[in-house]
């Protein structure tokens, strides 16, 4: 009877211990896939992530994030950041919900939204703006290709912009694809020509708008 109590005792333990180790595992999983290559689906359309280590402006990007958002909860304004006026806001992305998720985000602001990249330069061309959000893929066959789309993803719009640096020259350039094999190609040209850009993975994002443009 001794026995078969410490058998179970013992079996309600490892339970325990198995469940704690598959809930950490559970947490960095959903961390990781953003750099994992597999296909997942929104709105019934296939995406892709990509395999790569995170690369240090994603790190610095989360850290900051978890910082702000405990500034945040604590009711702590940063001193360094503040309050802002009425922003010009120019957005490059395919996907109709997060043309009103930005909407929503940038409430009271200009916001002009391109979905492919002959619009995007014509408006980059004609206006001028605080901020540059840019996508990568932006049609159905680039979140499965094997190859880069070079002239039809918002890689196109990172080059003009690079080839013109007068243009948008003291905006903030943001990529905020899931692809991060795009957007590092993207945020690496633009970068050696001097340009502020950054990539933003889109979970991130939310936290980096929050940080860097609040009210």
């Amino acid at each position: 009877m001794v026995a078969d109590t410490h058998g179970a005792r013992q079996g309600v333990r490892g339970a325990s211990i198995f469940a704690r180790m598959a809930k950490r595992s559970e947490r960095q999983r959903v961390w990781y896939s953003f750099y994992r290559r597999q296909s997942y689906f929104i709105s019934g359309a296939a995406t892709r992530h990509y395999l790569r280590a995170p690369s240090v402006d994603i790190l610095q990007n989360y850290r900051m994030s978890i910082f702000h958002g405990l500034l945040g909860r604590l009711g702590i304004r940063d001193a360094a950041a503040p309050p802002r006026g009425q922003l010009r806001i120019f957005l490059l992305d395919d996907d109709s919900q997060r043309h009103d998720w930005f909407a929503k985000r940038f409430r009271g602001d200009t916001l002009h939204v391109a979905t492919e990249p002959a619009r995007a330069i014509e408006l980059l061309s004609d206006n001028q703006y605080d901020a540059v959000f840019l996508d990568h893929d932006l049609l159905p066959e680039h979140y499965y290709a094997e190859d880069f789309d070079d002239e039809r993803t918002g890689y196109a719009v990172a080059n003009w912009l690079a080839a013109n640096p007068a243009r948008q020259s003291a905006s903030s350039i943001i990529v905020h694809t899931r692809n991060a094999d795009g957007a590092m190609r993207m945020v690496e040209m633009l970068r050696r020509v001097g340009r502020h850009a950054e990539y933003v993975p889109f979970p991130l994002l939310s936290q980096k708008i929050r940080s860097a443009w609040r009210r």
